[in-house]
């Protein structure tokens, strides 16, 4: 049986609802190199994303980084 994995690519409007951030505080946290950045979906457009995985990795980093402050 064939290994699928399934890419999304997350926008904007998405992230609030998965790490509980409002826009603003996504932009803030991208410009201090907090948060990944978001990769063009297509060369010359305005258009960009987050590929699902990079923001879960980044929400289980966030996350290890609590439980070792403890």
């Amino acid at each position: 049986m064939e290994n699928v994995t399934n890419i999304r690519t997350l926008r904007m409007k998405d992230l609030p609802s998965k790490v509980g951030f409002q826009p603003s505080t996504i932009y803030q946290l991208i410009s201090k190199g907090q948060f990944p950045t978001p990769f063009k979906l297509t060369p010359s457009g305005r258009a960009a994303g987050w590929l699902e995985s990079t923001i879960d990795a980044w929400i289980k980093s966030r996350a290890s980084q609590n439980e070792e402050m403890k």
